[in-house]
């Protein structure tokens, strides 16, 4: 029984709609802002946040930030989202959020991530 329920959850997980799309991770206590895009907008926040707990995140101002505000100077949000088209090639989902990555960051000022 318990096998079956996790196969199930295994099956649920691999077909649940994927979204990409820009991120915005704002710390309120220096006024920053990083600007970051995903081709999974459900899993980014809990892997930035994993790497910035364990003190492992590559974006050296991002870290700084994080060890001298904390996590609750912290938020993450969601600024844009790519239309759904299961049409496009990867590349070209590529393209076009590389492309509104760029957008964002000069949108917003903030720091590329």
């Amino acid at each position: 029984m318990k096998w079956e329920s996790r196969k199930a959850a295994v099956a649920a997980y691999r077909e649940r709609k994927v979204e990409a799309g820009i991120y915005a991770v704002r710390c309120k206590a220096c006024d920053q802002i990083w600007v970051g895009s995903a081709p999974d907008l459900s899993t980014i926040q809990n892997r930035i946040w994993f790497t910035l707990r364990q003190g492992r995140n590559p974006h050296k101002s991002l870290q700084e930030a994080w060890a001298a505000h904390g996590s609750e100077a912290f938020t993450f949000e969601v600024v844009a989202r790519l239309p759904d088209s299961d049409d496009d090639p990867g590349y070209i989902q590529s393209a076009i959020l590389k492309s509104l990555h760029a957008e964002w960051v000069e949108k917003l000022n903030g720091v590329r991530i």
